[in-house]
């Protein structure tokens, strides 16, 4: 395998939204949890919007059933655009929602085996090119985005690139970590990967946060691998095996995570955000402080 062949451009970003969203019952019982709005805008919108700023073109959702309304979100909507229209209102809050013919594509998650199951559901759409992966629960804020910075890491190292993040050492046990290499700057080359280590047994205290960039190779992993942890197939596991076999590296990320797959963390965001908009902060900080009693 060419170097050349590792540096491909990244064209291409699926997104696993096939889950059920039951941490969320039932605000998730007809609406698809990646519907959920922060502020304004849904969380799929926000995970979107970051692909787009990274240069990627073509938006690939493992969904399931149920969900057709994020589909529909980045589709035309006749009656509203021309309802807007007669009222003189603008069109541009609908922007970001416009999506080139042809550059959306969906394929059925039909079984619920999991993230290494899900992407490997999209194989075919993938095919031999390098793909970015986005899990839209973890909302990345910064500027430049998280997956443009994993970009430009790509772009000097290639092979398959992962965000992660700094946490108190007590938090490693609930996520994958990595066991570090070399270091330069803000990367980091993979060693290893472990997933919810006990405390003790973590070789650090960077964790894999909700973006990747990976080889195709690692769809011939998943095809073969098995069940894992929590009787699915493990996208973890599949990127272990790719280590020393190809460069791996981790890029930690400037800016913020919110986990929105969590209550407390899906509110942090909505207040983190709304303190942040210019047209909303002075109102949301003199609200919290009379919530509080201040």
């Amino acid at each position: 395998m060419t170097d050349s062949s590792l540096r491909k451009p990244i064209r291409k970003a699926v997104f696993p939204v096939a889950g059920l969203g039951t941490r969320f019952l039932p605000a998730t019982k007809a609406i698809p949890k990646e519907m959920l709005p922060i502020i304004d805008r849904p969380l799929i919108q926000y995970a979107v919007d970051e692909a787009r700023e990274a240069g990627i073109e073509q938006l690939i959702f493992v969904t399931g059933r149920g969900k057709t309304a994020i589909v529909e979100h980045f589709d035309h909507a006749f009656e509203l655009e021309a309802t807007m229209t007669g009222r003189d209102k603008s069109l541009d809050v609908l922007e970001p929602t416009r999506i080139q013919p042809g550059n959306l594509v969906t394929v059925r998650q039909q079984v619920p085996l999991g993230l290494g199951h899900a992407i490997w559901c999209a194989r075919a759409i993938v095919g031999d090119e390098p793909f970015a992966v986005f899990l839209p629960d973890e909302l990345m804020i910064g500027q430049p985005g998280c997956m443009k910075q994993m970009v430009e890491a790509y772009n000097q190292v290639g092979g398959n690139v992962i965000s992660v993040l700094e946490v108190p050492e007590e938090e490693v046990s609930n996520y994958g970590v990595i066991a570090p290499g070399k270091q330069d700057g803000a990367l980091t080359e993979v060693l290893g990967l472990v997933e919810k280590p006990k405390r003790a047994d973590a070789p650090s205290n960077l964790i894999i946060s909700g973006r990747y960039i990976l080889q195709p190779e690692v769809m011939r992993v998943l095809e073969n691998q098995g069940i894992g942890a929590g009787g699915e197939v493990q996208l973890t596991d599949a990127m272990a095996q790719m280590i020393g076999q190809q460069p791996f590296h981790a890029i930690t990320f400037a800016g913020k995570r919110y986990d929105c797959g969590s209550k407390t963390g899906f509110v942090e965001a909505t207040l983190a955000i709304a303190l942040e908009r210019e047209d909303m902060r002075d109102e949301v900080r003199a609200m919290a402080k009379r919530l509080l009693g201040e």
